[in-house]
């Protein structure tokens, strides 16, 4: 099974080749990863002794990065080294300040594995939430790495409880140690006869409440906001701000809107100003003659990557996009952390801050139009049921913190 996985893996690689031509993304995709081997070579000496962590995407670096920051700490004369699998994340934070070394993964065969290792020579590999490459696990249990799962979500659909899934189950003998979020994974580890785990929790609640000690003052967002109660919609997507829009174009209430779509693309961003009927402006404008004083808008759309995180600290409401696509909504947890009621749309299943949080009233999950008019309407009108639930919001946060020091105190090269 090994061999067709690994077999099915090239055969992707020839047409991820193709289809980048017609792509820019994907172009992103292949391309990232033809100078990989020869990045390392250069930045990796052979005297250097190198730690290595893993993530899929944005919100996965943005996941371990509490540990990445204490592994940095604990081990000072090691080199970092950071993979990204995706374009949405790499291309984020490829200059982060905390890796030595941040380069895309190469795609999962047993010679691309050899060779990355041979090169990195981690002497501890990290794969953050639910990253499993066979090969590289493979090869890691041959060097006898100590290899970490850290913030380990396992759910019955995956390969590993599949009849069929013999190979996937060989390569969880590599780890080391699962640090897992929840009892259901580690309850699925044992039926694998997996006792080398532990709950620790969601290393994301480490890194919202570390936001709080930072700066996090927007003088833009505070000129616009100008001491007008201001719902934060950030992430957003289509079927979001179809809602979103067509709630702001016919409200009579007092209230100011930031945006912060997911995707901000110029056409798609010119094409979202147009369908809002208030006075609009773009982060982009900031810096141009024409327009007036911040204050003078209803709404402000953040054309920019990078500020979401300081503009829920103004907030009043958040609402997080994402929730009527698949897999569904985007991080909950940054705006919890300041203490600001949210409200999502109605794909949450697959997160579990968000189911717990909907369970305990912090934050309100919509299925239409209607809905959501209801539970703008009730949080504007009612300070009262605000921050209410901004408090049930802001305390399960700092009730989840603490899974960091739960790793760090277990690892050991």
């Amino acid at each position: 099974m090994l061999f067709l996985y690994t077999l099915i893996v090239q055969i992707a690689n020839f047409l991820l080749k193709i289809i980048a031509q017609f792509s820019p993304k994907i172009k992103l995709f292949v391309n990232g990863r033809k100078a990989v081997f020869e990045i390392l070579a250069a930045k990796i000496k052979a005297n250097d002794k190198t730690i290595w962590f893993h993530a899929a995407s944005l919100g996965e670096y943005e996941q371990g990065l509490p540990v990445i920051e204490k592994i940095k700490e604990k081990f000072p004369n090691h080199k970092i080294i950071v993979t990204f699998f995706s374009p949405s994340g790499y291309e984020v934070r490829k200059n982060n300040t905390v890796a030595d070394v941040t380069v895309y993964l190469p795609l999962d065969t047993r010679k691309n594995a050899q060779r990355f290792l041979q090169l990195a020579r981690p002497e501890m590999a990290f794969f953050i939430k639910y990253e499993y490459w066979p090969n590289y696990l493979n090869e890691l249990r041959k060097l006898k790495t100590p290899t970490y799962l850290i913030s380990g979500i396992l759910r019955e659909n995956q390969l590993f409880f599949k009849w069929y899934g013999g190979f996937y189950r060989k390569a969880l003998e590599t780890f080391t140690h699962f640090f897992v979020q929840n009892e259901i994974s580690k309850k699925l580890l044992l039926q694998l006869d997996k006792t080398n785990v532990t709950v620790s929790g969601d290393t994301r609640f480490d890194r919202v409440v570390a936001i709080l000690e930072k700066d996090n003052t927007l003088d833009f967002i505070e000129n616009f906001k100008n001491d007008t109660l201001t719902i934060v919609v950030g992430s957003s997507w289509p079927k979001d701000e179809s809602l979103l829009i067509n709630y702001i174009n016919q409200t009579k209430e007092k209230v100011k809107f930031i945006i912060a779509p997911h995707n901000i693309k110029a056409e798609q961003i010119q094409e979202l100003k147009k369908s809002t009927s208030k006075k609009v402006v773009l982060f982009s404008e900031l810096n141009t003659t024409s327009i007036k004083p911040l204050n003078e808008y209803d709404v402000f759309i953040i054309d920019t990557i990078g500020i979401l995180t300081k503009i829920y600290s103004y907030a009043d409401i958040a609402y997080v996009g994402g929730g009527f696509g698949n897999p569904g909504v985007h991080n909950i947890l940054e705006p919890a952390t300041f203490g600001v009621p949210i409200v999502i749309g109605p794909n949450f299943s697959h997160f579990d801050e968000a189911i717990k949080l909907e369970e305990n009233k912090g934050c309100i999950s919509i299925k239409n139009y209607n809905e959501l008019k209801i539970a703008f309407s009730t949080l504007i009108q009612n300070k009262e049921t605000r921050d209410e639930k901004g408090k049930i919001c802001a305390e399960f946060v700092q009730k989840n913190k603490g899974a960091t020091n739960s790793i760090l105190t277990q690892i050991t090269p």
